[in-house]
């Protein structure tokens, strides 16, 4: 193991992608039994996202699916990547963690997005628009504060006022300025742009502000890392998503993920083609050696705290083993649990 990854934590978010030939319901299962594996391979964490009106997400309620989480572990902790804040009243998503808290005392993390509906479509049916995310930051401090029972209402959250609920921010867009405000951990991603990365969080430690949450600087990057015994066969971990990104950047609407060799047949039009490329450069993908030297410049360059995967494909088997080899090369499976 290197000595960059000793005192780094590596941690899971599963977006409950459907697969072409498989259902929703199968997908949520699929990904229940993903944290058990994460958990027996020793990742940290394993979170769930949220979407509305998807094909391609199964994932719409993720307090509801980290109970779910919870419920089939043990130790590892659970939580959401994330909680689109705009989408909710920020009494009920208190009301939600509070009680996942109190099922599960000591490992519910509270991850925040500002993102609202995919597509104008899901924005009215949730009755919200796009300008409800530019109030992210009055709603992060009106959620937090009914943990606190700062409530100017008089109202009190139940169970969630006393408890200790860790929150993250989703830093997209403007989202690092408003977790450095507010003095919480930041998650950041893409992989793909490394400078882009960088720059935002060279802004959130610029401006971080010590909070009742956390006394200094916390940063996760997150991104796709595909790991597998030869460079194609991760590259091929890849392509199922490459090609559901094109497709939604050329039809609006994002698709189940297909088998990577039912893409690599297809014919694509100049614009898909770009796109699908673009979508395959820069990720984190190749052998164990070829990783950890990849994760090795990412953790080097960011100096982050923590690194949270976030790879989806058709492949199942392929996906399981490469989060296996990837706890090896960040040493941390043990002995037991290395193949």
């Amino acid at each position: 193991m290197s000595s960059v990854f000793a005192p780094v934590r590596f941690s899971v978010l599963d977006r409950s992608r459907t697969r072409e030939g498989h259902t929703g319901p199968e997908t949520l299962r699929d990904t229940v039994a993903l944290a058990r594996e994460a958990e027996r391979l020793g990742y940290h964490r394993f979170w769930v996202s949220e979407h509305h009106g998807v094909p391609g997400v199964a994932g719409s309620a993720p307090t509801v699916l980290a109970a779910a989480v919870a419920g089939a572990t043990r130790t590892i902790r659970v939580g959401t990547g994330g909680v689109m804040l705009p989408n909710h009243r920020p009494l009920v998503v208190a009301e939600q963690f509070g009680v996942l808290e109190s099922l599960f005392p000591g490992r519910v993390d509270m991850g925040l997005g500002r993102s609202v509906g995919f597509t104008d479509g899901v924005r009215r049916a949730l009755g919200r628009d796009k300008g409800d995310a530019e109030d992210f930051a009055a709603q992060l401090d009106e959620l937090l504060g009914w943990f606190l029972g700062i409530s100017p209402t008089g109202v009190h959250a139940r169970p969630a006022e006393g408890l200790s609920v860790p929150p993250f921010v989703l830093a997209m867009g403007e989202g690092a300025t408003v977790a450095a405000r507010a003095g919480l951990p930041m998650v950041i991603g893409d992989l793909r742009d490394r400078d882009r990365m960088r720059r935002g969080i060279d802004h959130y430690r610029e401006r971080f502000r010590p909070s009742p949450w956390a006394d200094e600087p916390y940063v996760v990057v997150s991104g796709t890392i595909a790991v597998a015994g030869t460079s194609e066969a991760a590259r091929r971990l890849l392509v199922p998503e490459a090609w559901s990104m094109a497709y939604s950047r050329t039809h609006g609407t994002f698709p189940p993920l297909p088998p990577a060799e039912r893409v690599e047949a297809l014919a694509m039009s100049g614009k898909e083609r770009d796109l699908y490329r673009s979508a395959l450069a820069g990720q984190l993908a190749g052998t164990e050696e070829e990783v950890a030297h990849g994760l090795e410049s990412v953790l080097r360059d960011t100096g982050a705290q923590e690194v949270l995967v976030t790879t989806s494909t058709h492949d199942r088997e392929a996906l399981l083993d490469s989060y296996r080899r990837l706890a090896a090369v960040a040493g941390i499976a043990d002995s037991t649990t290395r193949r």
